[in-house]
């Protein structure tokens, strides 16, 4: 595949009420090692603030490294969607609807100074790039460390199970918008983060893969994010870390392993039938007949948006247990040499 290095780069960036971050956000910026070629332009969704933020964007248009452009919003509830499109609208804007790449981060958030030369990289094998989200601060919490950890073991045991070509060497289980990078015409050909109010950048991710899209959660790429528990949007990661700090970890439930792990062994086996055209085992294990699971693949790209959509929830549903049951019960499941067979 023909490498992107040389494409446009637009950084997009919603921010509200930012004005003690924008500096050190603007220096990590300053300290990105650029692919040769490229051009790198910051787009800065200024979301209805009312600090002082223009101080901070004086400055760095004075002197800093990168061309900066601002758009300010009316003020309006919050709505993280809604926000973070509207900063990669600008992004569109200022660099073309084509092979240029929008990536997106947010404004308590650091990038590691490689970020560009990885993600540019990856995006030469995949079509959607999600990088690791690292937390840092002081104000760390060990009921979190533990979910990201279990998250992290089971996304790795679906790679396991349902390995796919354009999958990073070292893998991580975000989905954050916090790291993020995508062509424009990707962008445009998925019509954008949607306007809710908080988990547009996991839709997104969904909706990428169920239209065939090469999905790429690549762990070399690292932004660093806030540990701050005085969130933006309601719902949020501060959110949740508060909730950790008062209640801990008996109030978090979380899906079934043994659910999930159903679901991603019959990804492995949808993309097998998706390549041979032989439904017979997809029919036997979801119980729709061979005929209407042909009708589902001539309507699909590939086998990657095929086993995304034709996959339902287990046939008990979705079970929702305690996280430490979970925990347990995933620890099971990755020390049986079963579990990826």
């Amino acid at each position: 595949m023909r490498s992107l290095t040389a494409a446009p780069l637009a950084i997009c960036i919603p921010a509200r009420d930012e004005a003690d971050r924008l500096p050190d956000l603007f220096a990590a910026l300053d300290r990105l090692t650029v692919p040769p070629g490229a051009a790198v332009t910051l787009c800065l969704l200024l979301d209805g603030g009312s600090d002082a933020s223009m101080a901070p964007i004086a400055a760095y248009r004075a002197n800093g490294r990168h061309r900066l452009i601002v758009e300010v919003a009316d003020r309006a509830a919050p709505n993280a969607g809604r926000a973070r499109d509207r900063a990669m609208r600008l992004g569109l804007a200022s660099v073309g609807q084509g092979e240029a790449i929008l990536l997106t981060s947010d404004a308590d958030s650091l990038p590691a100074p490689d970020w560009l030369t990885v993600m540019t990289a990856a995006l030469d094998h995949a079509d959607l790039v999600v990088g690791d989200v690292v937390r840092s601060g002081r104000g760390g919490n060990r009921d979190q460390d533990r979910i990201e950890r279990h998250y992290a073991r089971l996304y790795a045991l679906r790679r396991r199970i349902d390995p796919v070509t354009w999958e990073a060497p070292i893998i991580h289980h975000h989905a954050s918008g916090a790291n993020m990078g995508l062509r424009s015409a990707t962008y445009l050909a998925l019509g954008g983060f949607l306007p809710l109010a908080r988990g547009e950048d996991a839709r997104l991710v969904d909706d990428a893969a169920r239209a065939g899209l090469r999905v790429r959660r690549d762990a070399a790429s690292i932004v660093h994010t806030s540990d701050r528990r005085i969130g933006r949007v309601l719902g949020g990661l501060a959110t949740n870390l508060c909730a950790l700090d008062r209640d801990g970890l008996g109030a978090v439930s979380v899906a079934h392993p043994a659910d999930q792990l159903w679901q991603y062994r019959l990804h492995a086996v949808a993309r097998d039938a998706f390549g041979s055209g032989d439904f017979a085992r997809m029919s036997a294990a979801i119980g729709l007949d061979a005929d209407h699971l042909l009708g589902v693949a001539r309507d699909c790209p590939n086998a990657e948006a095929f086993a995304m959509r034709v996959v339902p929830v287990p046939p008990g549903g979705m079970r929702h247990i305690p996280f430490v049951a979970a925990e347990a019960a995933l620890a099971l499941l990755t020390a049986s040499p079963a579990a990826a067979a």
